[in-house]
């Protein structure tokens, strides 16, 4: 849905923007199920030099800014909020 809405802000139709979205989505989980390749070397496979995902990617991979701190963070709020639940 993040996605689908950042597509938006840059001017797509909706129903476009989400379909897009859920084909980059389905597309890149097919291909980490399916692949013998680690997820990180799929990344550079399909990274062309100069183009538009390794743009996108500089900035989800910031180690600071990007997705890398943001998992970190999600992980660590639900594991603490499963030990809560746990321990009642």
């Amino acid at each position: 849905e993040t996605l689908a809405a950042a597509g938006e802000a840059k001017g797509l139709a909706p129903d476009l923007a989400m379909t897009l979205a859920k084909a980059t989505v389905a597309g890149a989980g097919h291909l980490a199920a399916e692949a013998e390749e680690a997820p990180g070397q799929l990344r550079v496979n399909v990274t062309s030099p100069k183009g538009t995902t390794e743009a996108a990617l500089n900035v989800l991979m910031d180690a600071e800014a990007g997705l890398p701190p943001l998992m970190t963070r999600a992980v660590a709020a639900a594991a603490a909020r499963s030990r809560e639940l746990r321990d009642g």
